[in-house]
């Protein structure tokens, strides 16, 4: 990488203190670690990989950087079995048949066209489907757009060979009508729940970061700044009673869009602080496994959330 590419203050700011303070304006806590990850990938125009467990906030990541600079979030969902078609571009068979007849009729009428030139308008751009990555490469005009790669552990090896020549070149070859290139490259945020090791080859084009549950205090803060309804008493005791079930080897331990929801739940409830009664009516809020839920109550909901209430008061 030339020095040439390096953005010593991208898009304005000029340290990870800075774009902390700009992400916590637009809804999302970052620890220092992980906002000077962020200011860096900015700063090199490399992609950020964010691994960690379901439910820590990767893809808030790439929805509050979209927020800040104002620009479209394009996002590809990775699932199982995903080709370059999904990602990439399709061409419209339809809008090209309907070309194909209505040449029909203008040489009927006695035009004058040669079968070549007929095939090289079938693949112009106008027929052509832009997928999320290509979107993301010939987006134009403002801030680039933001591209969220996202769960790419679920997909399988041919399809992260294909984002090796994106990441690399911020460019794709497409045979009918050559490479293409981003003017300027997209912003590309790449998470992973690490179902699967996403291979070495993709992480080295990549700065790097583990997302890890927010702490108990961060995630008050959370809370208060993402539903500021709850009460600063009840968003205490929900931290802290889930920062308990986190630690009971639960088979999905709840996120934070969890710790949100739960909150948010018993707000409207009108509680003000939590009860055994509440906790048991509402556990469907925060855990999503009859298992986990039988195993929180086979544990006393009465003992947890003594300890989580008097842990905070």
């Amino acid at each position: 990488m030339s020095l040439s590419s390096i953005n010593n203050k991208p898009f304005g700011v000029e340290s990870p203190a800075e774009l902390q303070a700009k992400l916590a304006e637009n809804e999302y806590l970052a620890d220092e670690t992980l906002s000077t990850t962020i200011f860096l990938s900015l700063a090199l125009a490399r992609p950020l990989f964010l691994e960690g467990e379901a439910g820590v906030g990767k893809t808030e990541v790439a929805k509050a950087l979209s927020r800040w600079l104002g620009t479209e979030l394009i996002r590809l969902q990775c699932y199982e079995g995903i080709d370059v078609t999904q990602a990439l571009y399709e061409w419209d068979y339809s809008k090209q048949l309907l070309h194909l007849r209505a040449a029909e009729t203008v040489l009927r009428d006695g035009a004058h066209a040669s079968i070549e030139v007929l095939e090289n308008e079938l693949y112009g751009e106008r027929f052509l489907l832009k997928r999320p990555v290509l979107a993301a490469l010939t987006s134009s005009g403002g801030n680039p757009p933001v591209l969220l790669i996202d769960e790419l552990d679920r997909a399988d090896d041919e399809f992260e060979a294909f984002l090796l020549e994106v990441l690399s070149e911020y460019s794709v070859t497409i045979p009918e009508i050559g490479q293409v290139r981003a003017e300027v490259p997209p912003i590309v945020v790449i998470t992973s729940n690490r179902t699967r090791d996403v291979h070495d080859a993709l992480k080295r084009r990549c700065l790097y970061s583990w997302v890890e549950h927010p702490t108990f205090e961060r995630e008050v803060e959370i809370v208060n700044l993402r539903a500021p309804q709850v009460g600063a008493a009840l968003a205490r005791q929900v931290a802290s009673l889930v920062e308990d079930l986190r630690g009971m080897g639960l088979y999905k331990p709840p996120g934070v869009a969890e710790t949100i929801d739960w909150a948010q739940s018993l707000a409207i409830l009108g509680a003000k602080e939590l009860s055994e009664k509440l906790v048991d009516e509402t556990l469907g809020s925060v855990l999503k496994y009859k298992e986990d839920s039988d195993r929180v109550r086979s544990n006393s909901i009465t003992d947890l959330v003594r300890a989580a209430v008097r842990r905070v008061t």
